[in-house]
């Protein structure tokens, strides 16, 4: 065992030192990730603790339990299936605006969507699936991303009800959006064969349905939960179904706080990581019972 000291990033603080035997303790604890940035005397530069040879494929977990056929899962293992993100406060701002601002400005849409795409996913862990990457070229769907930005810039030119029509236009946007998505995800360097298989009037029904239930004030919440779980559904291609746990009164109250702090401008950075790192946390990968 190495006798090393380890430092690591957690909400863009750095904390450590830790000797390396700590440090395995805090990955079987699931508080370091093959996401989570470290660093040790000798490393140029901070790197992902999955990047680290040795750091995760030398840890093996704890051992079997006596009479069981298989080790007890630590946290951050296939066993416990939750997906985690490390979002650093200001990155996750400022590539937030550079996305919004280049789907208005239509031009720059594909390439910054493309860019985004790919920093998010490579600060995601998932159990099992090391090293995360979003492999989508700009030019793919590019049509589409210049779409949704014309379409966000017609909310400006007041032409009335235009936006309205064009809202199962945008569900159908989104819908090439996921399966683009789905479709390009790898892990460590190889290719995750993912599809999304809803089909596209499906989506536009709970596009349209979401949108709708606002009247209600609270009942949209309970909606998009079950939108979510619809779309995780109809992903193939992975050994593990892929669940969202989320309720829909976590949804409504979660979001209105993210909504108000986001209308007093100061706290956004901070809401935007909280309300980011919850939704993705309720995303979970589980063995399939049929």
């Amino acid at each position: 065992m190495s006798d090393r000291s380890w430092f690591f990033a957690s909400q863009g603080q750095q904390q450590g030192p830790y000797p390396e035997t700590q440090l395995h303790d805090l990955i079987a604890r699931g508080i370091v990730t093959a996401a989570t940035l470290v660093w040790s005397e000798g490393m140029s530069d901070w790197q992902k603790a999955g990047d680290i040879p040795g750091l995760f494929s030398g840890y093996s977990g704890p051992p079997a339990v006596p009479g069981s056929q298989r080790p007890l899962a630590s946290a951050g293992s296939a066993g416990d299936g939750s997906l985690s993100v490390d979002l650093e406060l200001w990155p996750l701002l400022g590539r937030s605006l550079v996305f919004v601002i280049g789907l208005l400005l239509v031009v720059p849409a594909p390439w910054v969507a493309t860019s985004f795409y790919r920093w998010m996913a490579s600060r995601i862990d998932v159990p099992g699936r090391p090293n995360l990457a979003f492999t989508g070229e700009v030019g793919d769907i590019w049509y589409v991303f210049v779409a949704i930005g014309l379409i966000s810039d017609i909310g400006f030119i007041g032409v009335p009800y235009l936006h309205y029509i064009l809202i199962p236009v945008q569900a159908v946007l989104s819908w090439m959006t996921v399966r683009w998505i789905s479709a390009n995800l790898s892990s460590n360097g190889r290719p995750l064969s993912l599809s999304f298989d809803g089909s596209a009037l499906g989506y536009v029904g709970w596009h349209l349905l979401t949108m709708l239930s606002a009247i209600t004030i609270i009942g949209w919440a309970w909606v998009a939960v079950f939108w979510m779980r619809w779309i995780c559904r109809n992903v193939s291609g992975t050994r593990r179904e892929i669940l969202f746990n989320a309720t829909g009164l976590e949804m409504l109250w979660r979001t209105l706080v993210c909504a108000i702090g986001c209308a007093f401008l100061i706290p956004i950075p901070w809401v935007l990581r909280w309300y980011t790192t919850w939704y993705v946390s309720q995303f979970e990968l589980a063995e399939r019972t049929a």
